[in-house]
């Protein structure tokens, strides 16, 4: 996972970052110094200095003696959830605190996996009429996960799964559907209008961990489109405060 761009730094890429040093500090059990960990994560030494501060104020991880070794708050992550740390229980809060439902999908072995849908409080989650595997083309949830991927791996999934029509609003051209995902910005949510369902609109976050893509989705029905992107925004940034945690239990 190669660092972000210069100039488009995000709250996700500071997550990503984190995430790389955590990962490198789980390859030394018995501690590492500073360097060795920049090295294995690829990142700069001051970056690292400063994300290790605030990991090691988090509990992630903690200093001993001069070297980074994995803390109570990451030991705790690789035990079996308990009901509150629930990834349902907490899809369940957002999708009530922001009434709509509200989803978690990732992309594994080239395929679009749905792995959680909730209904809202007043809304129901889409009903799943064409697998969304088969028509990532069509949905946010969908769009989210291609938009993740490199231009290559984009062109063999649309080769595998064509684009065709699903509502009179989808968008069937390959060149266009690329098109459109490359103009994304990075990490922020992926919008859909009617393309998969009449009568429903939904948005979808990017979240990458590691080499695999994921993303939290909300949907609403298209009498409150108007509540999309400020909706939308809310779940960028309720994913974003709680993402470290997630990606380890939603994932798992």
């Amino acid at each position: 996972m190669p660092p972000s761009p210069a100039g488009s730094p995000t709250l996700i890429g500071s997550v990503q970052r984190a995430l790389r040093l955590l990962e490198a500090a789980s390859d030394h059990p018995h501690g590492a110094a500073a360097k060795q960990l920049a090295r294995r994560a690829q990142l700069p030494l001051s970056t690292t200095y400063h994300l290790l501060r605030t990991l090691v104020h988090e509990r992630y991880l903690r200093r001993d003696q001069g070297l980074y070794v994995p803390g109570d708050a990451t030991l705790n992550l690789g035990r079996p959830a308990e009901a509150g740390s629930d990834p349902s229980h907490w899809l369940t809060e957002v999708a009530h605190d922001l009434d709509a439902a509200v989803y978690h999908a990732l992309y594994v072995d080239g395929e679009v996996r749905l792995t959680h849908a909730v209904d809202g409080p007043s809304h129901a989650k889409v009903e799943e009429s064409v697998p969304f595997g088969a028509s990532a083309h069509a949905h946010a949830i969908g769009q989210c996960l291609l938009g993740q991927l490199d231009e290559a791996s984009r062109r063999e999934h649309l080769d595998r799964y064509p684009p065709f029509p699903l509502t009179r609003h989808t968008v069937t051209e390959p060149e266009t559907v690329l098109s459109r995902l490359a103009r994304a910005r990075r990490g922020e949510p992926v919008h859909e209008t009617e393309e998969y369902a009449m009568g429903s609109v939904c948005a979808a976050v990017p979240i990458t961990v590691g080499a695999v893509p994921s993303t939290i989705a909300i949907s609403l029905p298209s009498t409150e489109s108007h509540r999309l992107h400020r909706t939308a925004q809310q779940l960028k940034a309720r994913s974003e405060r709680t993402l470290i945690s997630l990606a380890f239990t939603v994932t798992g």
